[in-house]
């Protein structure tokens, strides 16, 4: 008998929700902490910059059990994305559960001899607190910790009337309006910035990057869903995977002239539609080798601007502020009242007690997660969001049902812990050896393997019902109305 615990869930963001929702849904008490004042996570407006939308289309960004509405856009906008949530987390009475306005600080093990964790919390008026839990989920998933960077001379900058500012501060864009921005990084949300700084009024911009990406446009050709390319079981079987039989190995061996050919044929149709060339913007590596999550979508514009001139790219990065402009390393002198850091986050655990940090990542900072979600290592803790895709809410609405089935004991296909080192030992090899752009975000991005990744969850789950029709299976995106077929089809269970 699986008796039923008081569960932790850290974070309301996408993630978060999913976990709520799955613990919640089996029986147990659960209590989700958010230091925000919402949820919604990166989509929690305070936190979304202008124009945001998803990088993945509507049927594609969406739980299992809820389709986001018939009028939302193929690609949402940051509001209709948390209006989504926050009737998910409605439809199944999740935000009653929601402490909002509360941190974790520290956690540790519990001292009474019983299985779980005391939590160090802490409230936004500073109240603190510690409180005992049987399981923790953490939901804090890729952009929980702004990574800040500071360069000399920032203060001065500042006192001459310039702002520095996290990408995840530009909330307004009358901010940018008759100043010269410069804008940090190359991430679809830098380029994203710097389209809205030039529409919203910005005297100049300038976007400042180390190294051109891969970029991949809403329609390929113009014509073509970039979906019906990048996210179907067909093009995932041209990488590598993991695990590989020797007929496997073989086959791609064979098909390996070809799968060269097709990359290079993808190469040239981007690099006229995205003009390429003419902005000095073609990336020096090959496509295949950095399909992964770090490629972004095209931002609409961003490249006929870059074109026109009314976007100046400049290859470096900051080498400290002056008075009114910002040097480069490459000795350029940027006039800048404006400086907007699309630098990304930081990610970690950082409240997890140091011992266990140490089992959880090793020193090249790649994590020892099975499945991405659990470390046998690591007691009544798992991780939802952590395995990062282009199809975030199915990845984590999956990893949650997979992580209360383990928390349980009820996967169909319950790892011992032998086969949870061996599997992850193996996973670290592969990663390091036969995929090394597996390795970004510290091995925990999925794409471009959804299918597999997912192939392997619902197995351990015990789904009787794995696949669509071959034509449907092969030639089209993941389904989560299908996924939701297959979570049907495994044993069902609730708590005493």
């Amino acid at each position: 008998m699986t008796i039923r615990k008081h569960v932790c869930v850290i974070g309301a963001g996408v993630s978060g929700l999913a976990a709520a929702r799955s613990f919640k849904k089996r029986g147990h008490r659960v209590t989700v902490l958010e230091r925000s004042h919402e949820l919604g996570g990166v989509w929690e407006p305070s936190r979304s910059y202008p124009d945001v939308q998803t990088q993945s289309p509507k049927d594609l960004y969406r739980y299992t059990d809820k389709a986001m509405p018939k009028d939302f856009p193929e690609w949402p906008k940051g509001p209709q994305v948390f209006s989504y949530l926050s009737d998910y987390a409605d439809d199944h009475g999740l935000r009653p559960l929601i402490r909002f306005d509360t941190a974790v600080s520290a956690m540790r093990r519990r001292d009474d001899g019983k299985p779980g964790w005391e939590l160090d919390l802490e409230t936004a008026n500073g109240e603190k607190t510690s409180e005992t839990f049987d399981f923790v989920a953490v939901c804090t998933g890729q952009f929980s910790e702004k990574n800040i960077l500071t360069h000399p001379g920032q203060e001065e900058f500042e006192a001459e009337g310039g702002t520095v500012i996290h990408s995840s501060e530009y909330t307004d864009p009358a901010m940018v309006k008759g100043r010269n921005v410069t804008v940090l990084g190359f991430s679809k949300s830098a380029t994203d910035i710097a389209v809205s700084a030039v529409k919203s009024g910005a005297r100049s911009v300038t976007i400042v990057y180390l190294e051109s990406v891969w970029r991949i446009p809403y329609f390929v050709g113009g014509l073509i869903n970039f979906k019906r390319i990048l996210y179907i079981r067909a093009q995932e079987k041209m990488f590598p995977g993991w695990s590989r039989s020797g007929f496997a190995r073989f086959n791609h061996a064979v098909a390996r002239p070809f799968i060269w050919a097709h990359w290079r044929a993808l190469e040239a149709l981007l690099t006229v539609q995205l003009k390429l060339n003419k902005t000095g913007l073609k990336p020096k590596d090959p496509i295949e080798g950095g399909v992964n999550c770090s490629v972004p979508i095209a931002t609409p514009g961003f490249f006929e601007m870059v074109a026109d001139g009314r976007i100046k790219a400049v290859q470096g990065t900051f080498a400290s502020y002056e008075p009114g402009a910002i040097r480069l390393t490459g000795g350029e002198l940027i006039k800048s009242d404006m400086a907007i850091l699309a630098v990304g986050w930081k990610l970690g655990v950082p409240y997890l007690p140091a011992e266990y940090r140490e089992k959880l990542v090793e020193p090249d900072g790649q994590y020892r997660l099975y499945r991405l979600i659990a470390n046998p290592d690591i007691p009544d803790l798992g991780f939802v969001g952590f395995n990062s895709s282009f199809c975030t809410v199915l990845c984590a609405d999956l990893a949650a049902e997979w992580l209360v089935r383990y928390a349980d004991g009820k996967l169909a296909k319950q790892p011992t812990p032998e086969e949870m080192r061996a599997n992850m030992d193996m996973m670290l090899h592969w990663r390091r050896n036969e995929r090394p752009a597996a390795k970004i975000y510290g091995g925990l991005c999925v794409a471009p393997y959804h299918f597999k990744h997912f192939d392997e969850l619902i197995d351990d789950m015990g789904a009787r019902v794995k696949r669509r029709n071959p034509l449907a299976e092969n030639l089209s995106p993941p389904d989560a109305g299908a996924y939701a077929r297959y979570l049907r089809s495994a044993p069902d269970y609730q708590v005493a």
